[in-house]
Order: structure tokens, then sequence, then C-alpha cells
């Protein structure tokens, strides 16, 4: 609860009984944007959440004398978001379990920090309010294969356009580095510094702010993702 009392709302409520990870986890998903509130235990979740909302949880199977499996059961009474577990647990029963009883996703532990904020933002985006006033219509034309930004032409070089068609063909998936250097340029020998200026030239093209970019998004350490929430899907153009 804020300091005047007054309820507040979170991204994302992280339940996690090892200090060190909850702590990490809160403090970098708040860096990139995603207001974050970390608990260590089932009593304190559900005293913070008759405080507060939060548009997601990730929840810890194991919660010292506590279950994450219990929780959710609890937790599915009153509410109706997503609920990601994360566990260092492999069993398929485990992650069976989880899923049964009202998980969305089930996250292994360990996991890279980047990746696991890649997936948060994808169930934020699919489950939450829709940003209207900042969508982006981005479309292609499979016949003439140009790229519209609103009514524009899009004036790319060849490799431009290979790179944005094949992260927009692949919208909403984390694409690796390698997998562009082989399936854009053909060659697994690519610089990242290759990759880098291409990218900053497609931001400088389609982005609003090339600097905050909403369209493709940096995976650090991974690759690259194209936020379909910014996305028109393209229609066909039949020929005449």
């Amino acid at each position: 609860m804020s300091e005047n009392g007054q309820n507040m709302h979170f991204d994302c409520l992280i339940i996690d009984d090892e200090a060190e990870i909850a702590s990490s986890v809160c403090e970098y998903f708040n860096l990139f944007g995603v207001n974050s509130h970390y608990v260590l235990n089932a009593d304190d979740a559900l005293s913070f959440l008759q405080e507060n909302t939060v548009s997601l949880i990730l929840l810890d199977i194991n919660l010292g004398e506590d279950s994450g499996f219990a929780l959710c059961k609890t937790l599915r009474e009153t509410l109706d978001i997503p609920i990601l577990f994360i566990s260092a647990r492999t069993s398929s029963e485990d992650m069976l379990l989880a899923l049964n009883i009202g998980g969305d996703d089930y996250i292994q532990k360990p996991f890279a920090l980047s990746v696991l904020l890649a997936k948060v933002n994808v169930v934020l985006r699919r489950y939450g309010p829709k940003k209207e006033e900042e969508e982006t219509r981005l479309r292609i034309d499979p016949v003439t294969e140009r790229i519209y930004l609103d009514d524009t032409i899009l004036e790319l070089k060849n490799m431009e356009y290979r790179l944005l068609k094949y992260l927009y063909d692949n919208k909403g998936r984390i694409v690796e580095k390698s997998e562009l250097f082989k399936e854009v340029w053909g060659d697994t020998f690519v610089s990242d510094g290759t990759l880098n200026v291409h990218v900053r030239r497609l931001r400088e093209k389609i982005e609003a702010d090339p600097n905050d970019p909403l369209l493709i998004k940096t995976v650090w350490g991974v690759g690259y993702v194209y936020d379909e929430a910014f996305v028109q899907a393209s229609q066909p153009v039949q020929r005449a």
C-alpha cells in the first residue's frame, strides 16, 4: 500500500522464498519498466494482495514451510490473472500439476533474467489492456514485397528488408542472433556489429523513438523479438 493509504497496482508480484533470487528478479524487472514487488512466503503474498492489485504472478513451488501449489489453489478462488510457476523441479508430474491447478506456464530454474523478462512481457501484452494510442500499423504486401508503415512505403535496403520481414514473420517469438545470421544472411560468421547496425537502421525508419523502441525489442545476450502488441497483421493482397 502506498504512503497515502491507497491501494497500488503492480505489473508483477514475485513469490519466492529465496530472497536473493526474488530481489534480483524484482530489481531487473523494475529496471526495464515492469513495475514489480516481491514477497518471500504465502502469508505475505496474501496480505499484499489484500491491499494491492497485480497483473501477473511469478510463483515458486517451494516456499519454505508453504507450498506454491496450495497457494495457487487459494489464489485461483478469487483471482483470474496469469500465474507463472518458477521452480528448480524438473519432473513432468510437477509441471502437469502446476498447469492443472491453474498455472499458465512453468519456467525452470536457473533462468536468464532477460528471457524471463521477455516471457513476462509477452504474457502482460496478451492479457493486459491494449495500448491503442501507441499502435503502429505495419503491414507487408506479399505480392509486391513492399513494407508499409501506415500508408507510407518504407525505403529499405535488401538486408534491411529481409531482416525486418523475418522478425515480423516470427513476431512475438525471441529470435536468437545465430538464427538471424543463418536465415537472413545465410552466413553463420556474420558479426554482432553487422546485425546491430542493421537493427539500428531499421529502428530509425520504423520507431517513433529509436532510443526507446516499441517494435524491435532487444533481449540482451540472446537476440531480438518483434513486439506483436503493436503490430496490425497484414492481409494478403490479391492479384488483379
